[in-house]
């Protein structure tokens, strides 16, 4: 295939730190390093972020939950991607930990008129609780309000209903800090670089609560702390084929600037159309940097494909909280309106170990072998 080789060569020396950084740019190692225990992101009705690590249940508590004999739900937006694989698998354990049957979990396939569909089916089997991530705010919100005022427990991952309010119509919304995650991104791209290049953004054209967070918190810092960082180009994606939808826009994108040296890919599915449209454009001198470890892009960064930097969640321990928090609803324990994760920065040096922090299990052989 045929390269930019100038531009190669440029992302090489960036990478290996022979460019020095602007006098005036914000050292990207530093910023990083002040983030492990910082939290950016304010909830969806502009709440503080209470800590994750606040939230648990003495055994007495634990004790007068079993008691409940509660069942759950899990109402998801789309599903057979890792993060929600994790959530799934952290929300089932801790459930069984408190004695709360999970009786059905549903795949939206990022469809609101599904999503709607999907409550109304599980309502149908009375549930105490469910535990969801909403597909559209205002398309879904009175769905998730006619189970509220049968007495269902909501707890919601990232995104809430338009209108809600914690403590009334839902428990509490539990998310990672994904504007951080917008921050801990450009300051990876930024190191990617160099600190000086063109790049283009792949964002989530919704009204998505966390997908806006990380546009806002990713652009904003670019622009603010990287002068000599110039986005040129932006493409926004619906889905629900978003890896599909992202090479479009990553081809449109290359075919506009065939000389931008990077782009950023709102998440890791994304992400991977992204790669698509830089193969089939010979450009495999592109850099990217996106939010989410998925498999997919862990393999590319193992291998030293594309993927040089991510900014992930951490779906496990969020899903561990949910279900702690509809816990704590079923006793009447108060619970904070908002609670964030920290972000994760993952670089290849740091996959295997972020792997198995992330997702509470070692890498995939498939990441293991990539990284040989």
């Amino acid at each position: 295939m045929k390269k930019l080789n100038l531009f190669a060569a440029t992302s090489t020396l960036a990478l290996a730190g022979v460019l020095a950084l602007p006098a005036h740019a914000t050292d990207p190692d530093a910023a990083l390093a002040a983030m492990k225990t910082q939290v950016f992101s304010t909830g969806p009705n502009g709440e503080k972020a209470s800590p994750a690590s606040g939230v648990s249940l003495t055994p007495d508590e634990l004790a007068k939950v079993k008691a409940k004999h509660a069942t759950a739900a899990l109402v998801f937006h789309y599903g057979g991607n890792d993060w929600s694989n994790a959530q799934e698998a952290a929300l089932k354990a801790q459930f069984a930990a408190e004695g709360i049957e999970v009786i059905a979990v549903t795949d939206a396939g990022f469809k609101p008129e599904k999503q709607v569909a999907d409550i109304e089916t599980v309502m149908a089997k009375k549930p105490d609780i469910i535990v969801s991530i909403p597909v559209d705010p205002v398309a879904t919100a009175a769905a998730y309000k006619a189970a509220a005022d049968k007495g269902v427990k909501l707890v919601f991952m990232d995104n809430v209903p338009k209108g809600f309010t914690a403590g009334k119509e839902y428990v509490s919304s539990v998310s990672a800090d994904n504007y951080g995650n917008g921050v801990a991104a450009a300051h990876l791209m930024a190191k990617a670089l160099g600190g000086k290049g063109e790049i283009g953004l792949v964002f989530h054209a919704a009204d998505f609560f966390v997908t806006r967070q990380r546009y806002d918190g990713f652009k904003k810092t670019i622009q603010e702390d990287y002068p000599d960082i110039k986005i040129v180009a932006e493409q926004g994606i619906g889905g629900p084929d978003f890896s599909g939808d992202a090479e479009k826009a990553a081809g449109a994108i290359l075919t506009e600037h065939p000389r931008i040296n990077a782009i950023w890919a709102v998440w890791d599915v994304p992400a991977e159309g992204v790669m698509a449209a830089a193969r089939a454009a010979g450009r495999d001198d592109l850099i990217v940097i996106n939010e989410d470890l998925g498999e997919n892009v862990a393999i590319a960064m193992a291998k030293g494909e594309f993927i040089k930097g991510l900014a992930s969640q951490r779906p496990y321990d969020q899903g561990i909280t949910e279900a702690e928090l509809a816990g704590y609803a079923l006793i009447g324990k108060p619970a904070p309106a908002y609670v964030a994760l920290p972000a994760a920065p993952v670089t290849r040096d740091t996959l295997l170990q972020s792997w198995k922090e992330i997702y509470h299990q070692p890498a995939t052989d498939k990441i293991v072998k990539s990284m040989k």
